[in-house]
Formats: structure tokens, sequence, C-alpha cells
């Protein structure tokens, strides 16, 4: 087994509440367990694309465990497989500098790169792995649809943040008898929705993998009514289909549907409603406020938890492996099973069926 004696992070894709506390525990483990040095690379996979990075110290870690966001900045646009650099006839020019990142990270003196990312990053992370770089992964997404993981850090988080915003919006509903629609994130898995909606006690929860009809909608609200209940409350997952299937984009890109931005379901549905049944709504996007502020200390632990792993795993050889969550022990997987497949909602599940079970409709 080769003898480590630099590894280098890097924080890819968007941010999410924990990322410093992995930081954090990535550097203070290799320099003080295993006398290793950390390079931290800039603006995750664009830092070894054009070479931007940065030798870590005990200075640039210390403090920042509560702090939002990533010391070392990120992006979810420089994948050095698919990377652009230039136009032509107004159409973007792809090219692969797999290479040239890779010589970078030689040049660098990185011996093990950990990779700390969703299900993009750590693509890109297997993909370099496959090409004879050693790499460690560690799961980071608000949205928690990583398969191989029972959790990934920032998804706390995020999920206290829209409960919190739901608790809030109890109040201005009730006092004005009105119909409040929370749009949450999620991309195409429902965990925010669900998870916020019933801890919130939300009347309507609307996810992608449950279809909706409007009609259901209305009769659960009008069930309330029945009762002398004036409001409800409706979580709606961005990725949620509407009535027919279609997907709902702020923004589309054309030659890189990755980019592609989700949101605006919630202000259909809530026009909708108003239009067809005559119930006055109000509509609020919590948007990226999911993505910030201090982690959680569930968040900060997991974190914590998980960049301690990434390091044994890189000093023990075992490179394409990803740390993980399971049954409450840190273990590890391969970073190939780690991206195979989507963790989404189980429409038949048992988070599903307790949520049913105290009256929560998803609108089927």
């Amino acid at each position: 087994m080769k003898t480590i004696k630099r590894l280098g992070v890097l924080t890819g894709g968007g941010d999410a509440p924990g990322l410093n506390a992995v930081i954090r525990a990535v550097a203070k483990t290799a320099f003080y367990r295993f006398e290793l040095e950390v390079v931290g690379i800039l603006n995750g996979f664009g830092g070894m694309i054009n070479n931007e990075h940065l030798l870590l110290g005990d200075s640039h870690v210390s403090g920042i465990l509560h702090r939002g966001g990533t010391i070392l900045g990120t992006t979810n646009r420089d994948n050095p497989f698919r990377y652009p650099v230039g136009k032509e006839d107004g159409q973007t020019i792809w090219q692969d500098v797999s290479e040239q990142a890779m010589d970078n990270l030689e040049k660098m003196g990185i011996d093990v790169l950990v990779v700390v990312g969703g299900d993009g990053s750590l693509f890109i992370g297997n993909e370099l792995y496959k090409k004879g770089v050693p790499v460690v992964g560690i799961p980071k997404t608000i949205d928690n649809d990583l398969s191989a993981t029972d959790i990934t850090f920032g998804f706390d988080t995020a999920l206290n943040t829209a409960t919190d915003a739901i608790d809030k919006l109890h109040t201005t509903a009730e006092s004005h008898h009105r119909i409040m629609i929370l749009e949450v994130m999620g991309r195409n898995a429902g965990w925010i929705a669900l998870q916020s909606g019933m801890a919130g006690g939300a009347d309507v929860i609307l996810i992608p993998e449950i279809a909706f009809s409007y009609e259901s909608i209305i009769e659960k609200i009008n069930w309330r009514r029945s009762l002398g209940k004036k409001f409800s409350i409706m979580v709606v997952a961005e990725g949620a289909p509407l009535p027919g299937g279609e997907t709902i984009y702020q923004k589309q890109i054309a030659d890189n549907p990755l980019l592609n931005k989700l949101g605006g379901v919630a202000e259909i549905v809530g026009r909708e409603i108003e239009h067809r049944f005559g119930l006055e709504t109000r509509v609020t996007v919590l948007g990226h406020l999911q993505r910030g502020g201090t982690p959680t200390p569930f968040d900060r632990n997991l974190g914590t938890r998980f960049g301690v792993k990434a390091v044994e795993l890189a000093v023990s050889g075992q490179y394409g492996q990803m740390a993980c969550l399971c049954s409450g022990a840190i273990q590890s997987v391969s970073l190939e099973a780690a991206v195979a497949e989507q963790k989404r909602v189980k429409p038949d599940g048992e988070l599903v069926r307790a949520a049913k079970s105290v009256g929560t409709s998803f609108g089927d």
C-alpha cells in the first residue's frame, strides 16, 4: 500500500450546511492523527482544472464548525469531463479536460483526493477514480437523495429551516383564513417536503413520487372547512409534476440539462386552486434559505464523522469508496454503488403511511 503524505479536499455542487464541519474534520484528522498535509482545492472541480488551491493549516479550519457555506468555495458547473471552452455559432464547445485536471493534482502533490458532494460530484469523482486517481467520497446534499447512505449532511438543517417556515405560515394562514402554500427544494425527490410537512402539520403535501389532482386537494380543504377549520397549509416539492406529468422549471439549459433549475410549481398550483374554486391562496418559495445558515448539531456531528471516516479510508488505501451512515454507524460503500440510483420517497413507505394516518393528503 502506498504511503500518503498529502490529501486534497474539494467541495462540489450546491452548498449545504455542514460543509465546513467536514473540511475541519478532514484537516484536523489528517494533521493530528496521521501527520499528513491537506490541500484545499478551491471552487470545486474548477480548482482542479485551473490549478487553484490552498495549503491548509490549523488557522484555516479553526472557528468554522458552526459556519454555513464552504471556505473552499463550490460550483456545479465545472465538470472536467465536459468543460466549456468557448462558443461557436452560438453553441457551447465542450471538451474533456480531465487529463489537465489530473496533471494539476500531481502538481499539487496530492496523493488522495477527497470529494465532498452530491450525486453529480460523486459521479465525477468515480470517473476520476476509474482513470486512476485515488478518490474517497463524502455524501452531501440537502435533498437527501443518495441511496447508499441513510442520510446526507445538510438535510437536517434544510429540514429545520423548512419546518420553521411552515410554523410561521400557520399564524398568518389562521389569521386570514387563507390557503398558504410553501414551495421547498429537493429536486426530483420529496424528502424535504415530506418530512417538513409532517413536522409542521401540513394538510396537503405534494411530492414528485405521488401524482396529485386538484380535485383531491379541494376535497381535503373542503373537509377541513366542514370541521370549522378555515385555513389550510400546503407544502409543495419543487419537482412535483403537475396533473398530466409536466415538470415546471424556472430555467432550462438546452446544451446542459443538468443545470436546469426547477421551481414555480407552487405558484401554478396556487393560481389554479384560486381560479377554479375561488379560494384565496398565498405562495411562499423558500429557495436558497434552505441551503444557508448555521448547521444543526446533527449536521455538524455527521459531517465530522464523515470527514474522519474519509481520512481513515484514504490512509488505509480504500480508494473508490464513500463514507456513509448505515443503521446509525459510519461505514463505507463503493462510489459506483453510491451514484447508481437516486433515493426517492416510497409512496407506500412508512413515512407516507404515517402522514396519511394522521390525515395528511398527498393529492392522490
